[in-house]
């Protein structure tokens, strides 16, 4: 196949490159910089907002996989909200008018979104058909800001079901955080965090953790493409979420840390600060399932924590 994926130069849009170029795909990298040196796939620069010498690559492409969009690290202030939400919302437009103008459109059209799009909750997961956008029964606790977030993610599914595409399977990707032993990802954080002897609990460590080991996140992908049965929002993320208490005492006892120190809600807000980002990364519950892949019949090869803990930190020792 030929896969084009705009805004993959992150650790993600770098899994999914791996991935299938490892199985022998052409890969085209959208990138608003010129690509690494080494790298085996073409990177195109674009703009990410306007069409230009880029959408020749869309025409005639078999899969668009769109992970286009500023980080969310950071202070949620006036200016990085606004361009949080340009980049998605232009990104996604932008894509959607090239696969619109193209003589060959793509069959699909994989589309970033993010489990955040659910409820801060904690007393019953999140599915794609029974789930709690934005509201639920905790949200009375949860700061203002976090739900900035859910407007986002809520406002990138609806450019995304605007788009003129009507040849092009369109799906949604609710995506929870995935984990792999690359170097400054989210994994390596926190592992680095346990090694400083800094992986305890977090405000109590009720919240949920949804998460996807790196293998079952492209074998998702896989089979969202090849299942043509299915388009929409699919939540993508391992079938177990689990508190962050017992996620953090999976990943000390895999890499043999028995001292960790707590921190308070007043620690996390005041970490934030210094650290510019937001305590949403770590304190919102994010309790949510994969129904649909699921009832599809998709299988994990990583259900659970502990043992794709024990996996991930034996190929970050050993530098695979």
């Amino acid at each position: 196949m030929k896969i084009v994926i705009p805004g993959g130069s992150g650790q993600v849009g770098t899994i999914i490159a791996r991935h299938f170029h490892r199985r022998g795909d052409e890969i085209v990298m959208l990138s608003r910089r010129a690509g690494a040196a080494g790298t085996p796939w073409r990177t195109i620069v674009w703009d990410a907002v306007s069409l230009g010498p880029w959408a020749s690559e869309v025409d005639g492409a078999d899969v668009i996989i769109n992970l286009a969009g500023r980080s969310v690290n950071c202070r949620y202030n006036e200016k990085n909200r606004r361009e949080i939400m340009d980049s998605r919302i232009g990104s996604t437009r932008a894509v959607g008018n090239a696969i619109a103008s193209a003589s060959r459109p793509p069959a699909v059209w994989l589309q970033a979104s993010t489990a955040t799009i659910y409820a801060h909750r904690f007393d019953a997961p999140n599915d794609e058909a029974t789930g709690i956008i934005g509201g639920g029964p905790e949200e009375r606790d949860a700061p203002d800001a976090w739900k900035f977030s859910i407007e986002v993610a809520q406002a990138w599914e609806r450019e995304l079901g605007a788009s003129k595409t009507p040849r092009t399977r369109r799906i949604a990707m609710r995506s929870a955080m995935v984990m792999s032993p690359d170097r400054g990802g989210i994994f390596d954080t926190l592992a680095t965090l346990v090694q400083r002897g800094l992986g305890g609990n977090a405000a109590g460590g009720r919240q949920y953790v949804s998460w996807i080991h790196e293998a079952d996140f492209v074998r998702a992908v896989e089979f969202l493409i090849a299942h043509d049965s299915l388009d929409g929002a699919v939540n993508i993320c391992a079938p177990n979420p689990l508190p962050y208490a017992e996620f953090m005492r999976g990943l000390r006892r895999a890499m043999g840390v028995r001292i960790a120190l707590p921190a308070t809600r007043l620690m996390l807000e005041i970490g934030a600060i210094l650290m510019r980002t937001e305590t949403e990364l770590v304190l919102k519950s994010r309790r949510v399932v994969p129904a649909r892949l699921l009832d599809a019949g998709f299988e994990f090869n990583h259900p659970d924590w502990p043992a794709a803990a024990a996996e991930l930190v034996s190929r970050r020792r050993g530098g695979s």
